[in-house]
């Protein structure tokens, strides 16, 4: 029977998780500006699908710290969307497009979570808590828009040197 990660995967995995949320940290004091939509789309580009173990494990670092909230549950589905999308798009070699969609993300954060609101508290509570978070999703808009804009093709260069370095067979 084979195993769904080999130990060397699930090693790789768990790292690439926590480096996830370790930049995500290191980056905590600028307002919404952040690397995990970057990273996330490269983990899906250059590791494929298995590659949602080190998400997986980003998220459970994000709940251990921070508790459960309303926000834990946008978690569990949220960073799905930058992922899913990356796939299909792996092959695209535009640092423009990926900037757009990871700026698109950004923007689009707030209502993406809004469904969750609206059914913990109904229209009223999703709309007001969309609407009182646009400024930050601009920034973050921003910000993610930015970082793909510099980052993405470096990054991917490097991650998919590792891939490879691995054996992984959705490598990039």
């Amino acid at each position: 029977m084979k195993r769904f990660l080999s130990v060397r995967e699930l090693t790789l995995y768990a790292f690439l998780g926590a480096g996830l949320f370790a930049a995500k940290l290191a980056m905590a004091q600028l307002p919404n500006i952040e690397p995990v939509t970057l990273l996330v789309m490269l983990f899906a580009v250059c590791f494929g699908w298995k590659s949602l173990c080190a998400v997986a494990v980003y998220a459970a670092l994000e709940f251990f710290l921070w508790g459960a909230g309303l926000w834990a549950v946008c978690y569990l589905y949220i960073w799905l969307v930058p992922f899913l999308l990356a796939r299909a798009a792996r092959r695209v070699d535009s640092p423009l497009w990926w900037a757009a969609l990871s700026g698109a993300f950004g923007l689009l954060f707030g209502a993406l979570c809004a469904p969750v609101y609206w059914v913990a508290g109904g229209w009223a509570a999703a709309l007001s808590w969309w609407a009182a978070g646009i400024p930050m999703d601009l920034l973050h808009g921003a910000g993610n828009f930015f970082l793909a804009l510099v980052l993405f093709r470096p990054m991917r260069r490097w991650l998919s040197a590792l891939a490879r370095r691995y054996g992984l067979p959705g490598a990039a």
